[in-house]
């Protein structure tokens, strides 16, 4: 089959499966053999966890490209367009690459055996999984620096064997697929786990599922506050392990718990951290979507992506942290109706003094305005405005002063509708 675009596959691949979500790794093992990808050339670093997973990626591929390693990085989902899930050497895979990569699973899709009597359907994570893995095999990159979709055990990432695991957090978030408990959800992110091969977590209160996993498989387990770690003082921020130690300033914008890890996992593949001056890679690194700020009409926005409590704490944080007296942070949000969002949006209520709700109804899983202001209404100081984002925009602007923060967060789609919206809005 050949389409003669990237939207007209994209278009296709939202519909091909039967489930948007098929966990398991027999069809799309069986598909990667085919096409000889399951024993790729270079290192490996897979990246699993509830929060901080795209900041520790973005952070662990500068310091392997400052070190002169050739890097291919797969992420998801994506903001605005599909291209920002697969990165060479810092830029993104074009869309003939991909629609060549799509061609090809396709092929390898339709092969019949004794073994697979039918064609194989895999979903739209599946194809854009194997994608990745086949651009970065033409392109023979050193390092491959791939992030997990959901969970670990059974996401597609995990069909490649990890040289070095990161484990970021674990947090309550896709109960229904992972489990209702953290030492569920630890025993599925520690499921990319290899024997004998390193691990590096960032959780400062692992469960005990992902250590018990590491020994059983004699993986060498690095712990946050153990084995490595960080500290601050001021505007300066330190890293160190057990046999490192050194300092710099000023503080980075990413999450220095991922920043720690990534430090961690690039040393135990070989980095000189100090040669490379790795402080200075880290300081002004930014992910989209990442407390990302803009000015906009004498106002900050903000543009985060946090879904679930523990993201939205450690949100919550950060607006305190760069909190103004004079200041007011105006909160346009929409969230997905899976999502803990009562406990969400409560972690917020201290830092908010105007709620404006975003309707997605667009899209299926998104939840209703409705179930936004059940969500809302314990913590709501005033009048809850609703309308589409770039509605709720507009009224923020309206609504707020010169200086004060206009927050978005909430889900991907949130953010990537605002920065639409952004991107469209007369100065």
């Amino acid at each position: 089959m050949q389409l003669d675009s990237l939207s007209a596959w994209l278009k296709w691949l939202e519909q091909n499966h039967t489930q948007e979500i098929d966990l398991g790794l027999d069809r799309v093992s069986c598909v990667a053999a085919r096409m000889g990808l399951l024993n790729p050339s270079g290192k490996v670093v897979t990246v699993a966890g509830t929060n901080g997973k795209g900041s520790c990626v973005t952070a662990t591929a500068a310091l392997l490209s400052a070190a002169g390693f050739s890097v291919g990085v797969y992420t998801s989902p994506h903001l605005i367009h599909y291209n920002e899930r697969i990165v060479v050497n810092g830029s993104y895979a074009d869309d003939k690459e991909i629609c060549d990569a799509f061609s090809a699973i396709y092929n390898a899709c339709q092969q019949i055996s004794d073994n697979s009597p039918q064609p194989i359907s895999l979903t739209y994570f599946e194809y854009g999984t194997l994608a990745a893995l086949e651009i970065f095999s033409r392109h023979a990159v050193d390092v491959m620096v791939l992030e997990v979709g959901l969970g670990g055990r059974l996401d597609a990432v995990n069909i490649i064997d990890a040289d070095v695991a990161i484990i970021t957090t674990v947090a309550l978030d896709h109960t229904d697929w992972l489990g209702d408990n953290r030492e569920a959800i630890g025993y599925e992110k520690a499921g990319i786990i290899r024997a004998g091969k390193p691990v590096v977590c960032a959780d400062f209160d692992p469960p005990l599922s992902l250590i018990n996993h590491s020994l059983i498989l004699s993986a060498p387990l690095y712990l946050i506050n153990r084995d490595f770690g960080y500290s601050t003082e001021d505007a300066s921020w330190g890293w160190w392990n057990l046999d490192i130690r050194f300092s710099s300033n000023p503080l980075p914008q990413l999450p220095l718990p991922s920043l720690a890890a990534a430090l961690q996992a690039v040393l135990l593949l070989g980095v000189d951290v100090k040669d490379i001056d790795a402080f200075a890679v880290l300081a002004d690194l930014r992910v989209p979507g990442r407390f990302q700020t803009k000015d906009w009409n004498q106002r900050v926005v903000i543009l985060d992506v946090a879904h679930n409590p523990a993201a939205t704490l450690y949100l919550a944080e950060r607006l305190a942290q760069a909190a103004s007296s004079s200041s007011q942070v105006h909160a346009i949000v929409a969230m997905m109706s899976d999502k803990d969002r009562a406990q969400s949006l409560g972690n917020l209520k201290n830092c908010v003094s105007h709620w404006y709700l975003a309707d997605l109804s667009y899209i299926p899983r998104a939840a209703s305005v409705l179930q936004l202001r059940q969500d809302l209404h314990e913590h709501a100081r005033s009048d809850v405005f609703s309308g589409s984002v770039a509605d709720c925009l507009q009224m923020a602007l309206k609504n707020s002063a010169p200086g004060d923060r206009i927050l978005i967060c909430g889900s991907f789609f949130t953010v990537a509708a605002a920065i639409q919206a952004l991107d469209m809005a007369t100065p």
